[in-house]
């Protein structure tokens, strides 16, 4: 048996990332834990401003940039790969983080609505995926993370957003299963809860307490809202050499959540 060295420390150093939904939360602090490990990041977002402060308070380096995208958009999502590809050179890891439910809540959705969800949910990644794939086939080797919901699989989200998390959710495991063959590990996670600054849960504590803590008291089992220090490491683990048997995998990381919501 061979040495099994699980330090991730010096695992990204000189890789070549891109990473959406990355002027906040999650993406942004996917961002600085790649960064700190030597990585080279093209950061998407649709917050040239936000993304720049980042690069400019966490980084102060020339090995990354920084590119606005509008998700919605064909032409937009195609001219930001084209940026990431000319300054990385090549791509190893493409992380999808950018999503949400865009405060698309009615439960009888719009057909317009639910086509916008569809699209920033999963649309926008398949779309970057697409280029990544015919632009570096011939290399293999490819990882394609995607950061879900556990309300694809327990619906305890708004119904636009479970049903475009549940989409994503299956297209991981049905493009890791066609792309495995071809050394590209496709991968997702599925997050419940958890709290950093500027996401979801951030925006809501500081809107209405109430509601914040009453999330807490009725949706999550251990009574503590989840941390981004909790959800990081195995999102680092997805990006490593380590998850090579794990194509069209989705890893729940809800500490219970999705099973103890009650209807």
């Amino acid at each position: 048996m061979k040495h099994l060295d699980l330090n991730l420390n010096k695992e990204f150093l000189g890789k070549r990332i891109i990473v959406t939904g990355a002027s906040r939360g999650l993406g942004a602090e996917a961002c600085k834990a790649l960064a700190e490990r030597g990585a080279e990041i093209a950061m998407l977002s649709r917050s040239k401003n936000e993304m720049e402060n980042l690069k400019n308070r966490l980084f102060n380096s020339p090995k990354h940039i920084s590119i606005k995208v509008d998700f919605l958009k064909n032409n937009s999502l195609n001219n930001a790969f084209k940026k990431a590809i000319n300054f990385l050179k090549k791509i190893d890891i493409i992380i999808h983080v950018a999503g949400g439910g865009l405060g698309l809540k009615n439960s009888l959705i719009k057909n317009d609505d639910l086509r916008t969800l569809l699209q920033v949910n999963l649309g926008a990644a398949a779309e970057l995926n697409r280029l990544a794939v015919n632009t570096m086939r011939k290399d293999g080797g490819l990882k394609l993370i995607h950061v879900g919901s556990i309300t694809s699989t327990e619906a305890v989200g708004s119904v636009g957003y479970n049903v475009a998390k549940a989409a994503l959710a299956s297209y991981v495991k049905s493009l890791g299963r066609e792309l495995y063959k071809k050394k590209i590990i496709v991968t997702g996670i599925l997050p419940g809860g958890f709290i950093s600054s500027g996401n979801s849960m951030d925006r809501l504590k500081k809107k209405n307490i109430k509601s914040y803590r009453n999330f807490i008291k009725t949706r999550l089992p251990r009574k503590k809202m989840g941390e981004v220090e909790e959800i990081l490491p195995m999102l680092l683990f997805l990006c490593s050499k380590h998850s090579s048997m794990m194509g069209g995998c989705l890893v729940p990381i809800d500490a219970g959540e999705g099973k103890a919501y009650q209807f």
